[in-house]
């Protein structure tokens, strides 16, 4: 292809174009240097639209951060703006991907650093808009960097930029903020594009040019972009959710900043590149600062109750204990630590009842425990300290629910435990995690008909597709870490894993997996009844039964009987500062009843 001059610059070849941008490689003829030249599509119509370009790229170009590639120059040539990188800060990712093709983690990393650098600029009032791979450049250290900031102007989405020539400090008008907002989710949406893209090995719907692709998805088109079963290397679960979060077909499931879609890619690349990282290593050195959880309001009392009590059963004293998961977990890490073994169930099974706790380590034992706990609502405001109560208080439902359900010969309290034990990641991540719980439970939620993304009812996601898509890792994992930490052993461990919801439930073969199916069984019931409407709870509760009715031998009438039960059992070992919390779960109920 012949050189074309351009100013003082000889434009060698294309690097790369879109419908708003190209990209050439050329040499500046003072220097002998090469650059690449970020030029629009369509020159400005005149010198007011022209000078609105030249103050939006030159505004960009005075943002320093390690992620941004620096400009060389801004200027323009005949009435074409342009923005000039010097040649050295990298090659496009095109050209890079071309010799070496790119792992799975790598992938993720690249997309890590595009957003650090995005996340940067939109805090500073200034978008991309048109992000494509050839704005990506990587230099030999393998590091990222991102080029031509604010040189896509596109009327549809942000207008004409008026933002991007008002000095840093001024305020943004209404309308200035509204395009701003939109620029930085629209570049949001690119990097979900563009991360789709590398893991599938080819361009979403076939098309490279990203912002063709974006006007193909709601709400502007109906296409689906989601990352396809075959891919060159295997994606993993947590990795593929993360991904169809960010190109959802429903708008609101989508990440709406360049922070949290970035939280979410380091918390999964941080627990890939080690057992212990990302969010479950955040949640070890929390347990160890500040414990599981805070102990109910109350404690000193119960513990004087059990002081009274000293002479009498230790079952007695063992029900005085049993509603506060923060003093049960306590204990629990406190019989581990002394490696003490016994059985509670057929077959030999591990330690797991309070009443063996009392047993050994007796009332002084039980109240130096109690004395470590933090007190509530730890440091929990008042918002997440209502939040993790009415968790908590679900958590102690399935818990009599489970002991409803359970088999002849199964002991009450380890029933109780196990169902109460399979929601610890959900306890820890309300507690240790608080925000991203909100979150969580805000993509789990469906949205009505009419009230989003189109007339259709439009579902939430599922639990585990919502805490990867946030914090990387399942809710299964932050369990798993903090039942280690107490010190419980992997056949424990095992009881405590709910039975994936996808899984057939079959005849157990040990008395182990027996307590798993019932904890599941008796989790998903309270479920059922946790929302919606009469209707919803009925059919939900039927599903359980289809899925459980065999081996447990339970009706709909069983289950709704066990509810009953268990809201009894919940309301008479019930504190004053737990009504509010159970309110919710009794109007539940009662919708729920048949």
């Amino acid at each position: 292809m012949p050189s074309r001059v351009f100013g003082h610059y000889t434009l060698r070849r294309l690097l790369g174009k879109s419908e708003a941008t190209m990209i050439w490689l050329g040499v500046d003829s003072r220097t002998g240097g090469e650059a690449m030249l970020t030029l629009p599509r369509v020159a400005p119509p005149d010198r007011r639209r022209l000078d609105l370009w030249l103050a939006a790229a030159r505004r960009a170009a005075r943002l320093d951060h390690p992620q941004l590639a620096p400009v060389a120059e801004c200027g323009a040539h005949e009435q074409w703006p342009f923005v000039a990188v010097d040649r050295r800060c990298g090659v496009t990712l095109d050209e890079w991907r071309l010799q070496h093709p790119p792992k799975v983690d790598e992938c993720a990393a690249w997309i890590g650093a595009v957003l650090r650098g995005l996340a940067f600029a939109h805090d500073a009032g200034v978008a991309h808009r048109g992000l494509q791979l050839c704005h990506l450049l990587i230099n030999e250290r393998g590091q990222i960097a991102v080029m031509a900031l604010a040189v896509a102007h596109d009327e549809g989405v942000a207008g004409p930029d008026k933002v991007a020539a008002r000095p840093s400090p001024v305020a943004l008008e209404p309308g200035e903020l509204r395009a701003h907002r939109a620029g930085a989710e629209r570049d949001v949406l690119a990097c979900g594009v563009l991360l789709h893209g590398l893991l599938a090995g080819a361009p979403a719907l076939e098309q490279a040019d990203v912002g063709r692709v974006i006007a193909r998805m709601a709400p502007r088109g109906r296409d689906l972009v989601r990352l396809p079963w075959q891919t060159p290397q295997p994606v993993p679960d947590a990795l593929r959710a993360i991904v169809n979060r960010s190109t959802s077909s429903q708008v609101r499931l989508r990440y709406r900043n360049a922070r949290t879609f970035l939280g979410a890619l380091d918390g999964w690349r941080e627990a890939f590149d080690a057992d212990d990282g990302g969010p479950v290593a955040r949640l070890l050195d929390r347990l160890r600062t500040v414990g599981p959880l805070p102990a109910l309001p109350g404690l000193a009392a119960r513990v004087q109750r059990v002081t009274a009590i000293e002479s009498q059963r230790t079952d007695e004293i063992a029900q005085h204990l049993l509603p506060d998961l923060a003093l049960s977990l306590e204990l629990l890490r406190t019989l581990n630590s002394a490696h003490v073994q016994g059985t509670q169930v057929p077959g030999n099974g591990p330690v797991l009842t309070l009443r063996r706790v009392v047993a050994l380590i007796g009332v002084d034992g039980v109240r130096q425990a109690a004395n470590t706990l933090r007190v509530w609502p730890g440091p929990l405001d008042d918002d997440a300290a209502a939040a993790l109560r009415t968790s908590i208080e679900r958590v102690r439902l399935a818990g009599h629910v489970a002991q409803a359900l359970r088999p002849a010969g199964y002991d009450a309290e380890v029933t109780y435990l196990v169902a109460a034990l399979q929601n610890l990641g959900r306890l820890m991540l309300r507690y240790h995690f608080a925000d991203d719980a909100e979150q969580i439970a805000q993509l789990m939620t469906p949205m009505p008909a009419g009230s989003g993304d189109g007339d259709a009812e439009q579902p939430g996601l599922g639990e585990e597709a919502a805490a990867y898509a946030v914090i990387g890792v399942d809710v299964e994992s932050l369990g798993a870490a903090a039942a280690r930490h107490c010190g419980l052993a992997d056949d424990v461990l095992h009881m405590i894993r709910r039975l994936p919801v996808d899984a057939p439930v079959r005849k157990p073969d040990d008395d182990a997996e027996w307590l798993r199916i019932v904890g599941s069984a008796a989790n998903e019931a309270v479920e059922a009844i946790g929302g919606g409407s009469a209707e919803q709870a009925t059919a939900a509760i039927a599903r359980v039964v289809d899925r459980y009715g065999r081996v447990l031998k339970i009706n709909a009438r069983a289950i709704h009987d066990a509810l009953t039960e268990a809201r009894a059992a919940l309301r008479s070992g019930r504190t004053s500062s737990a009504q509010a919390a159970e309110v919710t779960l009794e109007q539940a109920l009662d919708e729920a009843t048949p």
